[in-house]
């Protein structure tokens, strides 16, 4: 059977046949050892036609098609032209090698032609890469090179092209931010605790909250200067005047150490720093709701915006969300575990970052495994709408989170939950009704707009006629007063 192999430069594409495999030999070995020698490889393969592309447009759209899987018309046309002819019915007695499988499904599916790209085509497609320029004989020094620069620009930058409002990459970033943040800011303000305890240990037990604890210990500075006066300040960094007066007591009486002004700057200095990170995160925090709410609008209303994020950056991106399964969105984050149980044949975990999920917690002991299936698979349904839907909305992931919270009615009390026809069903009529509303004000504000220009259209001819009619006006009545005079004259 005769082997004809498919290359794709970035100059178009080309065909070569594979003749004299007799002479090097069928293996894969004997193949490696021949490319590297053009004379002997030029003799196994030979050029059968070449096709450059019409523009760099439509080599960026050939590149796009190949990496994708897919047969273009020119490429079809191209094949069909140069291939011996296929019957109808009849097996083809040749086959063609290919470097993509995706690619090679597909032609064998469109046009019959048998499709191979093992290890042996593989080998042979990189003799042919690698003596490309010998091959076709027009093709000047450089310019294969400047072709495969200017494909791969454009390529990737086709690639990198998405809608800003839509980068999951931030969302992940930022979830990363957070809680990396979360982490230093509890281990600054436990060293900020020891520090300033050995000046003021009474304050640790009257004010538990890190935050709290960094901006009182900022404000304080040395305890002996304690005085009434800072009770009004401190209850309102508190919000209680209990607990300001009982610092202030508290001050009176300590136990603790005095410390130099140096030391007392540099603890200043310190709960400083902490007061900053813990403004930074919670501007981080809004920041990453924002995020959500334009990416993953249904899986933020759903699940909450933190488990959202932490979901999409476990999986990569909400494209890679989105593919995955309820049973694998389930488990997500619990990795270690499952492939612990596989290996000891334990039991499998029940639950992985989904776990962090109100749900999960409101849910009783023996129904924690039957909420986290039942809401990973509207996790899944509600990542797959906000990957793939054209518009953003809430409407689904709330419509899911009902469901969620029937599900657990049901669970506790035994109401049943309604069908998921009927909640989508809804959902999409509530969408629809949305946009109808949406569309309702842009048409009145056209109708307004048509009459203003309808009635400045109009006010000209209404002022000619209007002034037509006062000149009538004035005309009779210089008649009447003709009349007039002419009668008063004939009296006389």
């Amino acid at each position: 059977m005769a082997l004809y192999l498919l290359f794709e430069s970035a100059s178009g594409y080309a065909l070569f046949q594979a003749q004299g495999l007799d002479e090097i030999g069928q293996n894969t070995e004997a193949v490696r050892n021949s490319v590297a020698d053009l004379n002997r490889f030029g003799k196994v393969v030979q050029l059968t036609a070449f096709q450059p592309f019409a523009s760099a447009v439509d080599g960026l759209k050939q590149c796009n098609s190949v990496s994708e899987g897919l047969m273009t018309d020119e490429l079809r046309s191209f094949l069909e032209l140069n291939l011996p002819k296929v019957k109808e019915g009849k097996k083809s007695k040749f086959s063609l090698g290919v470097a993509e499988p995706k690619l090679g499904s597909h032609i064998s599916e469109t046009t019959n032609i048998s499709c191979q790209s093992g290890e042996f085509v593989l080998e042979l497609l990189r003799g042919v890469k690698l003596h490309f320029d010998k091959f076709i004989k027009d093709l000047k020094p450089g310019d294969l090179e400047k072709a495969q620069l200017g494909l791969a620009h454009s390529y990737s930058r086709a690639k990198v092209k998405f809608n800003v409002n839509r980068v999951d990459n931030m969302v992940i970033q930022a979830i990363f931010l957070l809680d990396t943040l979360d982490k230093d800011i509890n281990s600054f303000s436990m060293r900020v605790r020891e520090w300033y305890s050995w000046h003021f240990p009474e304050l640790v037990k009257i004010v538990n909250d890190n935050y709290l604890y960094a901006r009182v210990a900022k404000l304080i500075e040395d305890k002996s200067k304690l005085s009434e006066e800072h009770i009004p300040a401190l209850t309102e960094i508190l919000g209680d005047e209990d607990k300001a007066k009982e610092i202030v007591e508290a001050g009176k009486a300590s136990m603790g150490q005095d410390l130099t002004p140096v030391d007392l700057i540099n603890v200043q200095q310190f709960a400083q720093r902490v007061m900053d990170l813990a403004e930074y995160r919670k501007n981080l925090y809004d920041y990453l709701v924002t995020k959500m709410n334009d990416i993953a609008p249904n899986l933020a209303s759903l699940i909450g915006e933190v488990v959202g994020a932490r979901l999409i950056s476990h999986a990569g991106s909400l494209t890679n969300l989105a593919k995955c399964p309820s049973s694998t969105l389930q488990i997500l984050g619990a990795e270690k575990a499952l492939f612990r149980a596989l290996k000891t044949r334990g039991n499998t975990p029940k639950y992985g970052l989904i776990f962090h999920s109100s749900f999960i917690g409101r849910a009783s002991a023996r129904n924690k495994g039957r909420m986290a299936r039942y809401l990973a698979n509207k996790c899944s349904i509600a990542s797959r709408i906000d990957c793939f839907a054209e518009g953003s909305s809430t409407v689904f992931g709330e419509k899911l989170r009902e469901q969620v919270e029937e599900r657990l009615e049901f669970y506790d009390k035994g109401v049943a939950p309604r069908k998921n026809i009927d909640v989508m069903k809804s959902a999409i009529e509530s969408t629809q009704s949305k946009e109808m509303k949406e569309a309702q004000p842009v048409e009145a504000s056209a109708k307004k707009s048509k009459k203003k220009k309808s009635k400045t259209e109009d006010s000209p001819a209404a002022a000619a006629t209007n002034g037509d009619a006062s000149e009538d006006a004035k005309s009779e009545k210089k008649k009447k007063k003709e009349k007039r005079e002419k009668k008063e004259g004939t009296r006389a």
